[in-house]
């Protein structure tokens, strides 16, 4: 049973972490590699206020929002004056990471530090004891999957935002304005990844590289699961299982390397992942 609850809140975790960077590869159509920069800044909001003494809970908007801040002036002032040369807006998404890893350091050192988690102790589950707040994480998972899908769905940002993913061209002919969708899709996405890096620290720590395997994990389900959030479900879920039982009863290394090595060999045999078509 305790396996089955890792690989449940392992696919939970890894889900919440990628779903910013599969929004903006949906609608952008580039992986912003400052993903991981993102998810460091959302693990030193949370440690701010740890170090503040405010409730842990704070951590969760505070990270949302100092994100989403940061994505909106990275969008305006370096990735919108890149999008008609793609390959540029890739590499200076490289960059940005690197940038904000070293600003972190300069700002606060490479040591590594600790955040409160929100929620402490185990909970009786089927005649054994499991993290609470591991579990939570399945939950928040979920409310992230909803309310993705209700944004897209149920709202005309949603409605606006999958005519480009379709067609780009086709949407700027209807009269959508492109440029706002690819605005507030990198915040949104940037915003997700902070809260992710506030939502993992409990379970780690908090340093300036800590986006770094996440990012590459992150990139391979996204790889895998095009631009369908059930796919990257049924991606996280699969490769993110293969990697608890690798570790769990193989070598924790080479568990590290599970994700990226399934990716790997999914679209060697079917470049579509695990998307439909």
């Amino acid at each position: 049973m305790a396996t089955l609850l890792d690989i449940l809140t392992t696919a939970a975790i890894l889900y919440s972490v990628a779903a910013g960077l599969l929004i903006v590869f949906g609608v952008m159509k580039i992986i912003n590699f400052a993903h991981g920069g993102f998810l460091t800044v959302g693990g030193y909001s949370a440690l701010l206020i740890t170090k503040l003494g405010l409730n842990p809970w704070w951590s969760v908007p505070c990270a949302f929002a100092i994100g989403f801040v940061c994505g909106m002036l990275i969008e305006r002032l370096v990735m919108k004056p890149l999008y008609s040369r793609p390959l540029d807006a890739i590499l200076a998404t490289w960059g940005l990471g690197i940038i904000i890893g070293q600003l972190i350091t300069l700002g606060v050192g490479r040591e590594v530090q600790f955040v409160q988690s929100p929620v402490s102790g185990t909970i009786d589950l089927l005649g054994g004891t499991y993290s609470g707040y591991r579990l939570l994480l399945v939950l928040v998972a979920v409310v992230i999957a909803i309310g993705i899908a209700l944004l897209l769905n149920g709202t005309r940002l949603g409605l606006v935002t999958r005519a480009v993913i379709m067609n780009e061209n086709l949407a700027r002919g209807l009269g959508i304005n492109s440029g706002l969708v690819r605005f507030i899709t990198f915040s949104l996405g940037a915003g997700l990844a902070s809260l992710a890096g506030a939502l993992i620290t409990p379970l780690s720590s908090v340093d300036p590289n800590m986006g770094v395997p996440w990012l590459i994990n992150a990139f391979m389900l996204v790889m895998v699961s095009g631009v369908s959030l059930v796919s990257l479900a049924v991606a996280c879920l699969v490769l993110g299982g293969a990697q608890v039982l690798v570790s769990s009863w193989g070598n924790p290394i080479l568990g590290g390397l599970t994700i990226v090595v399934l990716a790997a060999v999914v679209l060697r045999l079917r470049p579509q992942g695990f998307s439909r078509g």
